[in-house]
């Protein structure tokens, strides 16, 4: 198990079980922290009590060191650290005073219990589960896959989440009985047969509540101010390392902050890395070159070809372990490449759109619900009926656009771009809440069902409402339903499942709890002012950096997709897509699927990310062949819960 997972950590490998037997622990080790022996894992604490394997950083490990009792340290390392804390305050106690990333399984042998445990915003990942009578963990599934008696069952209800989403959301995996342990919790196990139930020791929802009832009363300047001073600090922390160091720098808003504040308290020049394409609708690299001579950073950039983009395209299911279908997970893999030549750690601006309100789709559902709403309740259900069937009789009868109610591009043939539209508005006004109407622009594939055979939609974070904080606005609601789910299983989910299979650790300072607690504290209009998105965290970019150097529309980390698929990936895409093996799976109505694919290559009609859902499903199985066996495909238990 843990060979499958060396990429992870090629710098040691350690094993331990207990003198019954009872359990295994076995680490691979990136050493970043303190390279000596005294780092090695799985680590025992000073009282003999707790045995430990633990992947991620500890920032503030020095100060809770000094917290601590004086003890014999080995070295100097996190995880003594960690384990110190453990010994003198308790599990849940350590864990609210830690600062940090991290995935742990901790077995305590005075109680024999076993304590899994995953940081605040799920930035380490970590799955559990049983295979027969035994209890599994690993921070990925393949090594839960190299476990003697794994069979592998599809979660069907799994499949329709990732249809939707691009992504299996927490705490579901594509395997039946195998879960993700949400962001912010642990679950304690005395038996391996046991059904534990994972308790929160820090919660977003509770952070989100106390920010609406503590909210930041002061001056622009002042909230500039406060918000620089706690992402500085958070910079600092994470600065910390005895590797190399670095930043990935895309040139927008987010990793060129990250990358001021790093520089303004650095005496070296900071290693920054970015990427670029051909295509310049696509690059950004001329964008993060700019930052990075007038930041004055040690600035690596590679301009990728198409071609060495397209060569990564059958590595992804075994870089991912399950489908994942963001298409930017290739670009994140070329620049963590690039960066692993130079450095072991790599700094990264993810999180500023969820925290500060950088995503349009927050504007686009307020005022499209403002608009709906303007029609009477009683008349929006007969309305959007009507809607919907007159976009699915012309679309269907003139264009052959069939079920699919999917993500628009504008682009394609205009009159079927005019049915499909009809078809979205009907949708649409059937809708019984922003929240619903959130979840649909959220969808990639907004009826899953249409595609799957035998599978549903079961409860996850996006609709399990009474998980949610009260009395939030709907930006907000928006905001912290992206922190949930689509920040720690779609962006967080790429990036160190990209950086980890070249062995580069990255690091977030925007997910600092503290940074995120103190967000949730900003009302809104230091987050968005009129068509202005992040205001507050531009204001302090601008203290660095020259605005004409990052003010343009967001782009994204995209790959050229249609031409990909209507181009050098089509031999590709019509082998994974073919109606008999797709029929022969059993998962998927391969009708249904020929229809999306006849869109596509026609070129009338862009269906590109439902499509790239598909696929990346279907390179998945073919990676996976045992998991397409019929008589392994059974549906979720009704008892797995959020």
């Amino acid at each position: 198990m843990a060979d499958t997972i060396a990429h992870r950590g090629p710098d040691g490998y350690g094993l331990w079980t207990s003198e019954d037997g009872l359990i295994t622990l076995a680490h691979r080790r990136l050493a970043i922290v303190d390279l000596s022996a005294a780092g090695h894992q799985p680590m025992r604490s000073h009282s003999g009590r707790f045995e430990l394997v633990f992947n991620g950083e500890i920032y503030n490990h020095i100060s809770l060191r000094n917290e601590l009792p004086a003890v014999a340290w080995r070295g100097h390392s996190d995880t003594e650290t960690l384990l110190a804390g453990f010994d003198h305050w308790g599990v849940e106690e350590t864990l609210r005073r830690t600062v940090g990333m991290f995935a742990v399984a901790l077995w305590d042998l005075k109680l024999r219990q076993l304590t899994l445990t995953r940081d605040r915003m799920g930035e380490k990942p970590l799955y559990y589960g049983s295979v027969g009578h035994s209890l599994v963990f690993a921070s990925e599934l393949k090594a839960i896959r190299a476990f003697p008696g794994f069979a592998g069952s599809i979660d069907t209800d799994a499949v329709s989440l990732f249809l939707r989403y691009g992504y299996v959301p927490s705490p579901y995996s594509i395997y039946k009985g195998i879960r993700k342990l949400p962001p912010g919790t642990l679950v304690q196990f005395t038996s391996p047969t046991a059904n534990a139930v994972p308790l929160a020791y820090w919660s977003l929802k509770e952070a989100v509540e106390r920010g609406q009832r503590d909210r930041l009363e002061c001056s622009d300047d002042e909230a500039i101010d406060s918000v620089e001073t706690c992402l500085s600090e958070a910079v600092a922390l994470q600065k910390v390392a005895d590797v190399p160091l670095g930043a990935f720098l895309s040139g927008g808003v987010d990793s060129s902050t990250i990358v001021a504040l790093m520089q303004a308290r650095s005496t070296s020049r900071v290693k920054t890395f970015s990427i670029g394409f051909d295509d310049d609708s696509l690059n950004e690299a001329e964008h993060a070159k700019a930052v990075a001579d007038h930041l004055g950073t040690e600035h690596t950039e590679l301009y990728v070809s198409g071609r060495q983009a397209l060569d990564l395209v059958p590595r992804m299911p075994a870089v991912y372990c399950e489908p994942f279908a963001d298409s930017s997970q290739l670009p994140t893999v070329l620049v963590s490449q690039i960066a692993r030549g130079h450095v072991t750690v790599a700094l990264s601006g993810d999180a500023g759109d969820e925290l500060y309100g950088g995503y349009t789709r927050y504007g686009t559902v307020a005022k499209e619900w403002a608009s709906i709403t303007r029609l009477p309740r009683p008349l929006r259900q007969p309305a959007g009926l009507a809607a919907s069937a007159v976009g699915v009789a012309f679309g269907s009868a003139s264009f052959g656009l069939g079920e699919f109610p999917v993500f628009v591009s504008g682009k394609g043939d205009g009159a079927a771009l005019v049915w499909e539209r009809a078809r979205r508005l009907g949708e649409k006004l059937q809708m019984d809440s922003p929240e619903e109407l959130y979840r649909f622009h959220m969808s990639l594939i907004a009826f899953p069902d249409r595609y799957t055979v035998q599978a549903s939609d079961p409860i996850s974070p996006l609709n399990a409402r009474s998980d949610w904080p009260v009395q939030t606005l709907l930006d907000e609601r928006m905001m912290f339903l992206d922190q949930i789910s689509y920040l720690p299983d779609d962006i967080l989910t790429k990036v160190d499942r990209a950086a980890m299979s070249v062995s580069l650790e990255t690091r977030v300072p925007m997910l600092d709890h503290r940074v995120v607690e103190q967000a949730w504290r900003l009302p809104m209009h230091l987050k968005r002012r009129g068509n202005v998105t992040k205001w507050v965290l531009r204001q302090v970019l601008y203290r660095h950096v020259p605005s004409a150097l990052v003010d343009r529309p967001k782009q994204g980390f995209a790959v050229p997709l249609a031409a990909w698929l209507r181009g050098p990936l089509r031999e590709w895409a019509e082998h994974l897509l073919n109606p008999l093996t797709i029929r022969k799976q059993g998962l998927l109505n391969p009708d249904e699927v020929q229809r999306l694919w006849r869109d596509q290559i026609s070129g009338r009609w862009e269906r590109m990310y439902p499509l790239w859902n598909v696929l990346m499903l279907q390179a998945w199985l073919a990676e996976n062949p045992a998991a397409c066996q019929s008589a392994a495909i059974t549906r979720v238990d009704a008892d797995v819960v959020v």
